[in-house]
């Protein structure tokens, strides 16, 4: 199930006894948790029918026996349990039961983080036919970008595409730390303006005009000045410009330059959905092709894979990121 569609059901008080939240990124567990945790029973309630466990310091008999115990100020009990991942559970035959006949009068909580459960167990079978089970999923690095934009929209704000592309390629697939970051653009951007590049270097502190993304199009243009000016100031901060992000994110583009050249449909429409990229894009993709034919192409995703293997100690020994980075540049403009 969805968490937007979950969460709705906790604001409007269509419970469920149990709630099984797993995945490898905690970002839509913690979501919905908290809005168990916070939504469900008042201040005044929370000490009498709310328990909050963890799972390295509990046990299934703690928490099943908290379970089946009867709210005393609220129609329902809260359970939840924190880190579930940490539970021994090749002793979950308690919860097992449980689950066959959970009690209606609590919502129980399982917050099994960093992983995904075993859908092989009699527990998340069970899971599924008494409550919810939601899988919290890493979104994949070319999702990252347009789930910013639609994070961003569904507050009320807009995003530039190269903004939201910008904060994907240094932030991650993390969505907690995406979102930390966009909490803090949309304190300082009002609301119903566009988010952009400025906004993002004033806020977060990533350069909008030196930066990968700034590279990769010096480098689509064949603009040798401007790849230098940025490789020189990579080298000078190399802190804030790790070697393998920078490596990542010049793969990808390259990566997508040399579908580019294999595809029959070459309209923008087809390309934004072929390459998994934002319409604003493609006009770039087209002229990064024409700069870099299908065997220079080649050429270049062979150099980028050297120059990670250097930056890794292999076939090159106390070289400066910022040499292995002109020497790349080098190779791929000439």
């Amino acid at each position: 199930m969805d968490a937007n569609k979950i969460i709705a059901d906790i604001k409007g008080r269509k419970l469920q006894p149990v709630y099984l939240l797993h995945g490898e990124d905690p970002y839509y567990i913690d979501l919905v948790s908290d809005a168990i945790e916070n939504g469900v029973l008042d201040d005044a309630q929370k000490g009498f029918d709310q328990t909050v466990l963890y799972g390295k310091d509990t046990d299934f008999a703690t928490v099943i026996n908290a379970a089946k115990r009867y709210p005393m100020m609220s129609d329902y009990q809260v359970i939840i349990v924190k880190e579930a991942q940490n539970l021994k559970w090749k002793d979950d035959e308690l919860l097992l039961s449980y689950l066959e006949n959970p009690m209606k009068s609590t919502v129980l909580v399982l917050a099994y983080k960093h992983g995904k459960f075993d859908k092989r167990k009699k527990a998340y079978k069970a899971a599924e036919k008494a409550g919810v089970v939601l899988e919290s999923a890493k979104l994949y690095d070319d999702k990252v970008a347009p789930w910013i934009a639609a994070f961003v929209k569904g507050r009320g704000w807009a995003i530039h595409p190269a903004a939201s592309a910008l904060m994907a390629e240094y932030l991650g697939n993390d969505l907690s730390k995406v979102v930390n970051e966009l909490e803090k653009l949309m304190l300082n951007v009002p609301k119903g303006q566009e988010i952009s590049t400025q906004d993002i270097e004033r806020n977060i502190g990533i350069s909008k005009d030196f930066n990968v993304f700034e590279l990769n199009t010096a480098l689509a243009r064949r603009d040798a000045a401007k790849a230098f000016q940025i490789v020189d100031y990579f080298a000078a901060n190399p802190r804030n410009n790790p070697i393998q992000v920078i490596l990542g994110a010049m793969g990808g583009y390259f990566t997508k330059i040399l579908k580019y050249h294999y595809l029959q449909d070459k309209s923008p429409q087809a390309v934004a959905k072929e390459l998994g990229v934002h319409p604003f894009f493609t006009k770039e993709y087209d002229m990064a092709a024409r700069s870099y034919g299908r065997r220079k192409t080649f050429d270049i995703i062979t150099y980028l894979r050297e120059c990670d293997l250097k930056s890794k100690g292999l076939n090159a020994v106390n070289v400066e990121q910022g040499d292995l980075l002109k020497e790349l540049v080098y190779k791929i403009l000439y």
